[in-house]
């Protein structure tokens, strides 16, 4: 057997060694030997197990296609009812809930705004000669921009914030597998209110949550219930249920357009299509409490007249797993949607809803 010379060794200890210090330095927590005995896997058949006659045929396939083997799941649904189209991969949405990643930082900018911490202009140091505004970090999802304005805020207004935006809570109307994800009730011990603000340390979000908070920042303000109607009775009764209306309409224009940039030019942009226009933001971490990475996306279709909302969540232990990845995906989605004529005719079935619940 060849011996390798003392000084080979030795660099290749010092490598491993800089290179775990540079994961703790970049954010990442130190890794424990739990996450390393888990193993995540990030192929999957998404679709099975789902019980699935009375989802949006064609929504369904067409986010089915889109995942292909991933282990992630997507949940699509109408910002102006609440109503759930779709869910792929039942069993990942409804369970117990996981990091936010970057997702928690439209509610940061939200709070950020409302409470005048931020305006859309302020110029925040992210770097030693680099600034950025609202806008810029929202389309790169930059984590000091983030950090900063969630330590001005303090935990106290941060957890006001997330509560009101649904976090912590049941989202849905009488889905009895949902669970209520959770809001840690004290600062973080691992990163405090600053990693909370940035990468939603301490909080458990389900795709359900998620998808009520993004449609409420699509549609204005108007939180509703989400409803997945599973029986004929169900479909048949359908009546959009409001859980509360937000006075957050001013503050919408500034939020809405670092959202639309991060589709155009930045962390999302693998989910731009020029003829369904997208707005979203990604989420990238490791999931501290399960093993792994996820991958998240959320995003709406079209900022005038709201179409649908998806949620994309994808996971596993592959460096490939990231919040860019998911928001291809509900790129390969919107892109399919549009090919089959579906917002065409989605537009007038909801047309044609609106009139008949209107005559009832």
């Amino acid at each position: 057997m060849r011996r390798q010379p003392v000084l080979y060794q030795t660099v290749s200890i010092l490598c491993l060694f800089l290179a775990g210090a540079l994961g703790v330095a970049f954010g990442a927590p130190p890794a424990t030997s739990a996450h390393h005995k888990r193993g995540t896997p990030s192929y999957a058949d998404p679709g099975k197990g789902d019980m699935v006659e009375y989802d949006d045929p064609v929504i369904r396939q067409v986010a089915l296609d889109a995942l292909g083997h991933a282990n992630g799941s997507v949940l699509a649904m109408d910002p102006s009812t609440g109503r759930i189209l779709t869910i792929v991969n039942q069993k990942m949405a409804f369970s117990a809930g996981f990091e936010p990643c970057s997702t928690i930082k439209p509610v940061i900018a939200l709070a950020g705004l409302e409470e005048g911490v931020i305006t859309r202009d302020t110029m925040m140091k992210v770097g030693r000669r680099r600034y950025m505004d609202l806008t810029e970090a929202m389309a790169h999802s930059n984590n000091v921009y983030f950090e900063e304005v969630g330590r001005q805020l303090g935990f106290e207004r941060v957890s006001k914030y997330a509560t009101l935006m649904g976090l912590g809570s049941r989202a849905g109307y009488n889905i009895q597998e949902e669970q209520p994800g959770q809001l840690p009730p004290h600062i973080p011990a691992y990163g405090g209110v600053a990693r909370m603000s940035s990468f939603g340390e301490g909080i458990r979000i389900t795709p359900l949550q998620l998808a009520s908070l993004v449609s409420t920042l699509a549609n204005g303000g108007t939180q509703y219930y989400l409803q997945y109607p599973r029986t004929a009775q169900d479909r048949q009764n359908f009546q959009p249920r409001v859980r509360q209306q937000l006075d957050i309409a001013p503050l919408l224009p500034d939020l809405r357009e670092g959202m639309l940039a991060a589709v155009m030019y930045g962390t999302a942009k693998q989910s731009y299509d020029p003829d369904e226009q997208a707005l979203g933001k990604t989420g990238t971490c490791n999931d501290e409490s399960l093993g792994g990475r996820l991958g998240w996306f959320v995003s709406y279709a079209d900022q005038a007249h709201p179409k649908i909302v998806l949620v994309v969540l994808i996971r596993g232990g592959s460096r490939a797993i990231s919040g860019p990845h998911a928001s291809e995906i509900a790129g390969r989605i919107y892109h399919g949607l549009r090919e089959r004529n579906y917002f065409v005719e989605s537009a007038r079935q909801s047309e044609y809803e609106a009139s008949t619940r209107g005559s009832r």
